[in-house]
Parts: C-alpha cells; structure tokens; sequence
C-alpha cells in the first residue's frame, strides 16, 4: 500500500474516531480523547513506518497526538451548535492529513535531502503553534491551582518544544544540547504562566500571549540551529513579542 493511501486512511479513521467521541456521554469523552490520541500515535507509526527508527523520528509523532488532544479538549469549549463545531471537524480531518505529509517529509529528510523540506518546515511551525494556543487554552480553562497550571503549561510545552527544535536540525541521534535548550524554554513557558496568573487576561488573551511567547522562543531557536540567528532576525521577533505585550495591556480590564 503506498504512502498517500495510508494518509487517506489515516485521516478518515481519526476523523470518523473523532465523529464518533460525540456520541458519547460527557463523563466518558475524556477516557475517549485520550484512546483516539493513542491511535493517533499507532496509526501515525503505521503511515510513516519506513522512515521511523528507534531514534529521534520518533518525535515525529509528537505534533499528530498532540494535535488530536487539542482539537478534542478545545471541542468541549465551543457551543453546542452544528455550525460551531463543524468546521472543527473539517479542520480538524484536514489538518491530520496535512500533518501526515509534514511528518512524512521529517522522516525522510532525517535520512536524505529532500526538496520540500523548507515548505514543510514552515508547515510545521505553524501547526507547532495551532497546536500549543488549543493546548494552552484548555489547560488556562480549567482554571485550576496555581501550581497545577504552571506545571502543565510547562511540562506540555517540552514535547513541543522538542519536536520543533529537533525539526530544524533533524538528527537521528540524541542531543543533549537539544534537550537543554528545550528544558529552558519549557520552564519560560510556566514562568510566562506564572506572570498571567497575576495578570487580569482572559482565557483566549492569556492562550494567545504563551502561543507568541511559544512562536518567539521557537522560531530563535530554529534560527539558531540553522545557523540564521541574525540581529535582524532577533529584532523581528523581539517587536512581535512586544507588540502583543502592549496589545495585551490595553486589552486588559483594569480594577474591574
């Protein structure tokens, strides 16, 4: 069976998987987010088999499940209408197959150099981003302990972070500098959770400001494997972040 057959199929089981978590009564639809991220996992293994080793393409895997607990979680944030939450669905089949052609290119670009590398990282990265807004607003939602909130926010950014690291560079073998550099980022990310928690955002406001701190520190870091970290580069990135600091700011309700 080729390569595109399997994408296919892929993105039709998960999407009707997803479909089919609807159905479900609400206490069990959590249990069934994680089943269908486990899937996710087998059957993303399954459609990129000949390219993934017992080595780092394994973090090829990564983005797809975490991208299927994001859109899962985040559906339960949306009104109750098929007009909200269609386009979820559609979205959600669309990007699972795109993310089957970016992980497809990862893995075959970690042993060969291959033309459209360039498009998919740029793919990549913005699904790295889609992502970490989903997965940060559902963790910002539950508006739970302080404690609890800063650490999940840094602990799921690490995956994240790895994968999209590990994209730029796509070595097989371990890095300890990779992971380093990931460890540091990560702990930024709950260090920016611990700011927001003192600070009167919203949810979707606070979800956006870590996804541009994520785009920033992400977006250096790729900059800096490639050996592209310019001051030019720095700039832009820096008067991104800025800019959001200060459209955050003024967003905020202050003393109400």
């Amino acid at each position: 069976m080729s390569k595109r057959k399997r994408f296919i199929i892929t993105s039709i089981l998960l999407s009707l998987g997803f479909i089919g978590i609807q159905l479900l009564e609400n206490q069990f639809r959590f249990y069934a987010i994680g089943g269908l991220t486990l899937l996710t996992i087998l059957l993303f293994f399954w459609s990129l088999k000949e390219g993934i080793g017992k080595d780092m393409t394994l973090l090829t895997l990564v983005l797809p499940a975490f991208f299927t607990a994001g859109v899962g979680v985040f559906w339960f944030l949306l009104p109750a209408s098929i007009f909200a939450r269609l386009p979820i669905i559609i979205f959600y089949g669309v990007g699972i197959y795109v993310l089957c052609l970016t992980s497809n290119i990862y893995s075959v670009a970690a042993m060969r150099t291959i033309a459209l590398l360039r498009a998919a990282h740029g793919v990549g990265f913005v699904l790295t981003l889609v992502t970490s807004f989903l997965v940060y607003d559902a963790i910002l939602s539950l508006r739970t302990l302080l404690p609890i909130t800063v650490s999940s926010v840094a602990v799921l950014s690490f995956p994240l972070y790895l994968q999209g690291l590990w994209a730029a560079s796509l070595e097989k073998e371990y890095a300890k500098d990779l992971v380093y550099t990931t460890a540091v980022f990560s702990l930024i990310m709950g260090e920016i959770a611990l700011f927001l928690h003192f600070w009167p955002v919203t949810v979707v406001v606070g979800s956006l400001f870590l996804t541009v701190a994520m785009y920033m520190l992400l977006g250096l870091g790729q900059a800096k494997i490639e050996g592209r970290l310019f001051s030019q580069t720095v700039r832009e990135y820096l008067l991104v972040g800025a800019l959001v600091f200060l459209g955050m700011f003024f967003a905020t309700r202050w003393g109400g």
